[in-house]
């Protein structure tokens, strides 16, 4: 195949992708209203084969959200209350001997799904915590030594209330760190607000929404975005951002690698959605604060005098110089 035959088949994709993007997004509004900029984020989020962690108060529609993502691509899910008492066996799953054969069966934890709603994370121990971080990194599980694979398309959508912290346990960076993006929902508009009354149903507490993709159309967009073209001049601007929050005398640790690679596939993804073959600039500016800021800790004196990682974020941006928009295949 041609070099030109091969551009044209890419750019057919991008549309197909960002046409079928849409429709995800249009299809989660009818439940989640108000918030196109936080629902085009997850879904990125999840073509980007990444993890996305959600810090609100109670009631903005966290669990909502995920059950929507879920059922959007026809996919599984699956809710983990995180408690004090939740056993790390109860999310990998743990082997049963079964007496009428005298083997030992794997018995599936809540992890086998398509989408895994981990309900206010930070509430359960840090070896219940730590049970995640195999699967949200190699997407599998090891139990008696034996690798299994988790679903693909593979979303890991945790939960923690930032405003209260009795009986709760903060995440380990090293799990911060696996998580793609963060965001808040936060409250809707008054005339969001609105719309969410007059479309509650009578006594229910949810609204079923209809699969318009499937999970293998989900995981044929993930491919295509893998192809999206990201130029030296723009991978070089995504490191010099990354190396620059290393340097910042406020911060105790910056960016790690992990946080580099996510900002250059969430990019990837974001370019597809808005129909370009190529990642510009903009697009990495667009992703930087939801990708990067809960990857960089404040020192204690810094938290004090009230700074916070978005202002710091936002001072690099405009200390960096933007690359051209210049795309050389």
């Amino acid at each position: 195949m041609s070099t030109t035959n091969a551009v044209d088949d890419l750019e057919l994709e991008v549309r197909t992708y960002a046409d079928r993007f849409q429709q995800l997004v249009n299809n989660v509004e009818r439940v989640i209203h108000g918030k196109t900029r936080e629902i085009r984020l997850a879904f990125l989020c999840m073509l980007a084969q990444g993890h996305l962690l959600i810090e609100d108060v109670p009631g903005t529609g966290k669990t909502s959200l995920a059950r929507a993502l879920a059922e959007s691509v026809d996919g599984t899910l699956t809710r983990i209350q995180f408690t004090p008492d939740l056993l790390p066996t109860d999310v990998t799953g743990v082997q049963i001997f079964n007496q009428s054969n005298s083997e030992f069966e794997f018995h599936p934890g809540a992890v086998f799904a398509n989408v895994v709603l981990a309900d206010e994370i930070n509430r359960a121990s840090p070896k219940t915590q730590s049970s995640l971080l195999e699967v949200m990194e190699e997407y599998q599980v090891t139990v008696d030594g034996v690798p299994r694979p988790v679903p693909n398309p593979f979303l890991v959508v945790a939960t923690q209330n930032p405003v209260e912290h009795d009986g709760t346990y903060a995440l380990p960076e090293a799990q911060i760190d696996r998580f793609m993006m963060r965001l808040s929902l936060g409250y809707p508009s008054a005339v969001a607000e609105i719309d969410i009354i007059d479309s509650a149903p009578a006594g229910r507490t949810r609204v079923d929404v209809e699969p318009v993709l499937s999970t293998e159309e989900v995981r044929q967009m993930a491919r295509v975005a893998d192809l999206i073209y990201i130029s030296p001049a723009v991978r070089q601007y995504i490191v010099s951002i990354v190396r620059a929050t290393r340097e910042l005398p406020e911060l105790r640790l910056g960016v790690s690698p992990r946080g580099s690679i996510a900002l250059g596939r969430t990019a990837r993804a974001l370019a597809a959605a808005n129909g370009r073959p190529f990642v510009t600039a903009d697009d990495v500016k667009d992703l930087t604060e939801s990708v990067l800021a809960h990857r960089m800790l404040l020192k204690p004196e810094a938290e004090f005098e009230g700074i916070n990682s978005l202002e710091l974020l936002r001072a690099v941006l405009q200390e960096i110089p933007t690359p051209k928009e210049r795309v050389e295949r």
